[in-house]
Parts: C-alpha cells; sequence; structure tokens
C-alpha cells in the first residue's frame, strides 16, 4: 500500500510538471512552440571609451563618402566619433558594430533629404544619432526584420520599450520628421484616413519659421542656412541676398532647354524651315556671355544675363558676379513687346553688340573702366526680356505618367524641403493620394464646391463704414451654408486702416486702432458657425502696426510681421465663444481658429501638393514709376541722323544683324516668324482680337512677378528687405497659387506656367457704388473665380 501510493504521488507530481494546454479539446502539438527566450541585458553593457575622430576618420570615409556620397564636416566627425566610442565601445572595430551604425546614419541623412555636405551644428544629426541611440542593443544596430520578428508574437523584456518606435521613426524619417506628426499627423498608405475635411491638412507658414535656404552653385544645390537669423546681420549678407537670387536665376536658365546645347550633329536641322513648334524647341542653343569676359570682344553680339541698377554716374548698368557695364537702350526691344516690366532691381537677360571704350567718342566718368567694377565701353541692346520662369512639377523633377495617371519624382530639387512640410521626394506621392482621396470623400456627397473653398478678401479698411458692411453682407453669405460646406478657410488681406494711424504718435491712434478690431470682432461675433469652421487668416499691410509706426505708411522693409496680440484680443474672444457654444459631434473636430500671420504669408494644403503665396504691395504703381521706356522703333526717322542726334555713320546693332552677325537671341524673331506660319485669314483674325486692357494689365503684372521669381524686384533702397529673410520672398519654386493683392491693379484670376494668380482687389472699389468684390479660391481644382454682392 505504502509502494501504491509513492507511485500515485510520482504520478501526480509528472502531472503537475507536465504543461497544461489551454483548451481540454487541444493536447499539446507534436512540435510546441519554441519559448521565447529572455536576453540577457548584463551581457549588452557596453563600456564607453574615448575615441578620436582622427582614428574613425578611414572609416567614416568609406562609408559617408565613396558608399554614400557624402562629406562629413570636422564638427560632424567630432559628433559621431563620440556617439560611435560611447555606444560601441571598444569593439566598434574588430565587431565591426560602427561600421553599421555609420551605414544606418548616412541612410537617414539622404532620406531625411539633407545636403551633400553634413554640418555638425544643426538639429538634423542630432536628431538621427538620438534616433538610432534608441535602436542600439549591446552596440548593435538592430534591424527592422529582426525587432519586427522578436515582438510580432511575444514581448521582448530585453529589448528596450522605445526600441520599435524609435527605429519607426529612423526607417519613416523622411515622412513624419520633416512633416512634422504633430501637426499633420501622417498616416501610412494603407490605413484609411482618419479625417476627410481638408481643413485638418492645412497649414499657415509665416515668414519668420520658413527654412532659410542659400543655393551652392557649386554643388548645385540648396542647403540651408546654419547661421540662425538676424535682425541687424553682417554687411556681407546684403551681398549674399542678392548674390543668391542672381544664381538661381542662372542655374534657372541652364536648366532653360534653349539654353543647352545638344549633343547631336545638327547639320542636316539647318535646311528645315522654320515652324510654330519652334518657339518651344528652338533649333539652336543661346549661349550666356560673362561681363568681364567681353573685353577685347569689340563688334561682336552676346547674351549677358544680370541685375538692372543705376550707377553713381547715373548711367544704367547691367551688373552680374563678374562685373557691370554701361548700357545704350537706344535701339532696344522688349521681348515679349508691352508684355513685362523692366525696371532697376530685376533681372534681365539682354542681347546686344558690345563697342569697346577706345571707340566711344568723347571722354567722361561713365567712359573710366574699372571703377566699382565696371568695365570699360558700352553694351548697346537690341533685345531685353526676363529669364523665363520654370513650371514648378519641372523645379521639384516631377513627371507624370499618361498610362497609370500617377506622378513620378526624379530629378530637380525634389529633396529640398523649402517651407519645413516635407519635401517632394520625401513626402509628395504620399500626399498626393492622401488628398486624392479626400476630394473623392467630398464629392462623393455633393459636386457643389464647399469645403475646398478659400475665401480671400483684400483691402479691408477696419476704419470705413462700407468695408464694414459690405464684410458683414460677405460673412452672412457663408453663414447661412452647411457646416460641411463653409469654406475652409478665409484670408483676409490689409491694409485695415486707410491712413497710418499709429504715425501721429502718443497713444491715441493706438487706442484708435484697437477699436477698430473691436469693431470687426462684433461683426464676426454674429456669425458664430462661420468662425467654428473656419480658419481666419489676416495678412498685414504698409499701414498697419508696428512699422507703420515710423514708415507713416510708406514701405516698409519686408517681411512684416502680424499685427500685435496688443490689438487682437477681442477678436480671440469671438473665436472661443464660437467654439464654446458649437456643438461638436461625435469624431473630434478641429476647433475654428485665427492666425495673425506676416506680409508675405504661405498656405501649405496637404504638405507639399499644394502651396499658396500671399502678398501685399503696391506693385503696379511702383511699376510704372521704376520701369524703363522703350523707344517704339516703328517711328519714321530722319535717315541722316538717329532720334538722339547721333550720325548714322555709326553702326546700330539693328545694322549688324542686317549685315549678317550671328549668334542673335531674337526671341522675338522666333515668335513672329511661328505667327506667319500660320494661314492668312486666322493670322488676321488674331491680329484683329484686341485684349481688354484690364486683362492686358494683368498678364504683364503676373509675368513680370513670376518671371523675376521674387516678390520684391526692386532695389534694396526702393524696397528694403530684411537680409536673412530671403527665401520668403522667393517664388522658387513657383507654387500653386499666387495671390498678388494690390488695389491699383484691377482684379483678376490668371494662370501662367501653372501658377494660378489672383487679385482679389479692393474689397469697396471706388468705381462701382455699393458693391463688393472678393476672390474664392477652390482647392480641388486649383483655379479662382472673381464674385461680387451688393450691399
Amino acid at each position: 500500500m505504502a509502494a501504491q501510493t509513492g507511485n500515485l504521488s510520482a504520478q501526480i507530481a509528472n502531472v503537475n510538471a507536465a504543461p497544461i494546454p489551454s483548451s481540454s479539446a487541444f493536447g499539446t502539438p507534436i512540435h510546441p512552440i519554441r519559448q521565447k527566450q529572455v536576453a540577457d541585458t548584463s551581457s549588452a553593457t557596453v563600456l564607453p571609451i574615448s575615441l578620436p575622430p582622427a582614428i574613425i576618420r578611414p572609416l567614416a570615409f568609406r562609408t559617408f563618402t565613396k558608399k554614400h556620397n557624402l562629406t562629413l564636416t570636422s564638427s560632424a566627425l567630432q559628433a559621431i566619433a563620440t556617439f560611435i566610442g560611447t555606444h560601441c565601445g571598444s569593439g566598434w572595430r574588430e565587431e565591426g558594430l560602427a561600421e553599421k551604425a555609420l551605414d544606418e546614419m548616412a541612410k537617414a541623412w539622404k532620406k531625411n533629404g539633407g545636403s551633400l555636405i553634413i554640418p555638425g551644428e544643426g538639429r538634423e544629426l542630432t536628431n538621427i544619432l538620438r534616433n538610432i541611440e534608441g535602436c542600439m542593443l549591446g552596440g548593435r544596430v538592430l534591424t527592422q526584420r529582426a525587432i519586427s520578428r522578436q515582438t510580432a508574437i511575444f514581448p521582448d523584456p530585453g529589448l528596450p520599450a522605445t526600441t520599435q518606435t524609435r527605429f519607426d521613426s529612423l526607417v519613416r524619417n523622411d515622412r513624419q520628421s520633416s512633416l512634422g506628426l504633430t501637426t499633420l499627423d501622417l498616416q501610412d498608405e494603407r490605413e484609411d484616413i482618419k479625417s476627410k475635411d481638408p481643413r485638418d491638412w492645412l497649414r499657415v507658414i509665416d515668414a519668420f519659421e520658413q527654412p532659410q535656404l542659400t543655393y551652392n552653385p557649386i554643388q548645385k544645390h540648396f542647403e540651408l542656412v546654419a547661421k540662425r537669423p538676424s535682425l541687424l546681420p553682417d554687411p556681407s549678407h546684403r551681398t549674399a541676398l542678392i548674390r543668391t537670387r542672381y544664381q538661381v536665376a542662372h542655374q534657372r536658365l541652364l536648366r532653360n532647354g534653349a539654353f543647352q546645347t545638344s549633343t547631336v550633329a545638327l547639320s542636316r536641322s539647318k535646311s528645315l524651315h522654320r515652324s510654330s513648334s519652334e518657339m518651344m524647341m528652338p533649333q539652336h542653343a543661346y549661349k550666356m556671355t560673362p561681363i568681364a569676359n567681353l573685353l577685347g570682344r569689340s563688334g561682336s553680339t552676346h547674351v549677358v544675363l544680370g541685375l538692372l541698377g543705376n550707377s553713381p554716374t547715373g548711367t544704367l548698368v547691367l551688373s552680374d558676379l563678374t562685373g557691370s557695364i554701361s548700357l545704350d537702350l537706344q535701339y532696344a526691344k522688349p521681348v515679349p513687346e508691352d508684355g513685362a516690366w523692366f525696371a532697376p532691381g530685376m533681372v534681365v537677360l539682354a542681347e546686344g553688340l558690345y563697342e569697346e571704350e577706345g571707340s566711344l567718342a568723347g571722354p567722361g566718368l561713365a567712359g573710366d573702366g574699372g571703377v566699382g567694377g565696371t568695365i570699360g565701353g558700352k553694351f548697346h541692346v537690341s533685345s531685353v526680356g526676363g529669364p523665363p520662369c520654370e513650371r514648378r512639377d519641372v523645379t521639384l523633377g516631377v513627371s507624370s505618367n499618361e498610362k497609370s495617371g500617377s506622378l513620378i519624382a526624379g530629378g530637380g530639387f525634389g529633396w529640398v524641403d523649402f517651407l519645413g512640410v516635407g519635401s517632394e521626394r520625401a513626402n509628395g506621392s504620399t500626399m498626393r493620394d492622401l488628398e486624392k482621396k479626400v476630394w473623392e470623400s467630398q464629392d462623393s456627397a455633393s459636386q457643389i464646391p464647399g469645403r475646398s473653398r478659400i475665401v480671400i478678401l483684400g483691402e479691408v479698411n477696419l476704419d470705413s463704414t462700407k468695408t464694414m458692411q459690405a464684410l458683414k453682407q460677405v460673412l452672412g453669405i457663408y453663414a447661412v451654408e452647411f457646416a460641411d460646406k463653409t469654406p475652409m478657410a478665409f484670408i483676409l488681406i490689409g491694409n485695415f486702416t486707410r491712413y497710418a494711424v499709429l504715425a501721429g504718435g502718443g497713444s491715441g491712434g493706438s487706442i484708435e486702432y484697437k477699436e477698430y478690431f473691436d469693431s470687426l470682432a462684433a461683426i464676426l461675433s454674429d456669425h458664430p458657425s462661420v468662425l467654428e469652421d473656419s480658419t481666419f487668416v489676416f495678412v498685414p499691410g504698409d499701414n498697419d502696426p508696428w512699422a507703420s509706426a515710423f514708415s507713416a505708411g510708406a514701405a516698409a522693409v519686408l517681411p512684416k510681421r502680424g499685427i500685435p496680440e496688443l490689438y487682437t484680443s477681442r477678436v480671440k474672444r469671438a473665436f472661443a465663444s464660437a467654439n464654446a457654444g458649437a456643438e461638436k459631434p461625435a469624431a473630434k473636430k478641429r476647433k475654428g481658429e485665427v492666425i495673425w500671420s506676416t506680409n508675405p504669408t504661405r498656405l501649405t494644403l496637404f504638405g507639399p501638393a499644394q502651396e499658396v503665396v500671399v502678398f501685399r504691395d503696391d506693385l503696379s504703381g511702383r511699376l510704372r514709376r521704376k520701369a524703363l521706356r522703350f523707344r517704339d522703333l516703328r517711328e519714321p526717322e530722319d535717315p541722316g541722323t538717329d532720334s538722339g542726334g547721333r550720325s548714322s555713320d555709326v553702326e546700330t546693332p539693328a545694322d549688324h544683324r542686317r549685315a549678317g552677325g550671328q549668334g542673335d537671341m531674337d526671341v522675338d524673331r522666333i515668335i513672329e516668324t511661328a505667327e506667319s506660319a500660320l494661314p492668312e485669314p486666322k493670322a488676321k483674325e488674331m491680329n484683329r482680337t484686341e485684349v481688354p486692357s484690364d486683362l492686358h494689365a494683368a498678364r504683364k503684372l503676373v509675368k513680370t512677378m513670376l518671371d523675376q521669381g521674387y516678390l520684391s524686384p526692386f532695389p534694396l533702397t526702393d524696397r528694403p528687405v530684411l537680409w536673412d529673410y530671403g527665401s520668403p520672398m522667393s517664388l522658387y519654386p513657383l507654387p500653386s497659387a499666387l495671390v498678388l493683392m494690390d488695389p491699383e491693379a484691377p482684379p483678376f484670376a490668371l494662370t501662367y506656367e501653372g501658377c494660378h494668380a489672383m487679385n482679389p482687389g479692393a474689397l469697396i472699389t471706388p468705381g462701382k457704388r455699393g458693391v463688393a468684390q472678393w476672390i474664392e479660391y477652390d482647392a480641388r481644382t486649383r483655379k479662382g473665380r472673381a464674385r461680387d454682392v451688393k450691399f
């Protein structure tokens, strides 16, 4: 009995020791699941060492330079050496720990859209090192596959809790870090979007938040300025501002097909006749000549790119990075004729004949060569035009696939993050797919445009009773619409007062200015349905504080900061009351908000997919005052003398062309020849068609601004610009839409080279009594339309 009892106890002990299945209906499988072994964290400890940068330099050179075509600065090498010594320890060389870590650093840097030179002072390298640190265990960088295999079924107690999160941030740094998950909340492509409201993907970027970039002509790449921008920088920054603007226009021309020499022989093409296709594909390439290379080449025709300006002697000069030369515009012809403005401060492309100083009649200050970089002689201009602008998709290297209808990114500056919302190569395709899904969800409900609209109102003078009545009428139109049809944004552009009320001195002007915004808050409070579902953006003008306190409404420095918070408390309170009284649905909804932005300002929709630039300035009036005037060459002249009194014995550029001069730019001749290839009746019909004056003025303004690629193409003495904030003034790459708020120009909405330019005009037009006008921009179709209402 005792033996049986002992055997029974042993059997019970064996049964208790055996694993019990999770269900009595299923037994233990033949091949049991392999139990996950707990990592020994004690063996993964790394003893830090002090690693000099000179020791790791050869390995870093092989990994970064030879393998990934990147260059490390001394500060970056020091930071990497410290990181490797701390986290890889003594086994960095024998066990190959450092090579894997360096390779992951280089990959992360390229995915983040970094430049070819890696600096050590910025935050980019620090963030990458921090992410890699979270992915390391025992000095080794764990791959994503290893992490996913280990943590797919059972959590690993030996693995740091933040390893998977940090590695995801490292692998998808190109999508998340550049966009900022705190603002855009980018989802994976395979997941359904959480928000179908386009307003949730709208972001306002003021001029002082935008990344400051500079162009490197050696590497042909845009680089982030390492130093922090300052309001009082060194004088060299003024030169850098103008130089960067010239270099961007120069590289843009070199990328143009008209300035690229073909490697294929064109001997057979010489016998072919010109056709209208030559306007897009010229038969020969033009070559730009540096101004310094004109010396010793008198009597030859050249194409020169430079910045128009006035010399100390009062003559008109053209300057580039090599020197300056005096211009003679007596026989110059603008291209296109009366199609663009040309004024000092603009980058222009001039074609003409160079004449040395020795052949000029009479000495003088203007003929002293070598003074201030000005070479001797004169450049007799025969034709002058602006540098042709470049389409946005060409700049970013985005091309469309006609078969699949998708966009393919390649070449260009697709890796450059111009606005801090992610580069085109990193986030463009993902955000365009997201944009497509959002618009499809909007269309499924109704074809009527609703949330995709952005309402743009210009010259909202709060000190005018008629303007306040018109504003109340406009807001009332959108207040009666359904919540899902309310425009996602309202842009109110100054001047918010007709006069610079703060220029009078004392506290009376400041109190008066605040009362105007208190009146605006009362009107906004009457339309809470609009406030709770929209984003209001205020862009100041020259009459608004604080710059107007000392400029008295004159051209102040750009970029201009937003309206001070001192005057906006009542308006913010109106939005807070509207959001508090709104009935929020079950799903989380973005509250209505007001943003006091800068001039200029930018709106991005779906990251880099759409960009809208808003700028307030009296451009038309300044261009009319500063622009050059050209002679009408069709006027009859005295055969013995020209209009300037000079004898006709001196050879002019026109005479040189008639004598068979070669190398002329003659863009106008290409256009005229192409038009003559049309059937004669159709050509006559086109000549009879007259363009309305308002449309012609709008086209002339838009072409000038977009060809210049700059919002303020004037001398710094006429329109000051902060030297360290040139990037916000740039229009490169071209935005999806451009709002040029100019009260002196007629309202328009037209498209040039893929950029839709708009001018809402003043809310109250002097010539239209009791009529309010504004612009509605549809982000889905990327088109704007003018609207008006009587009040």
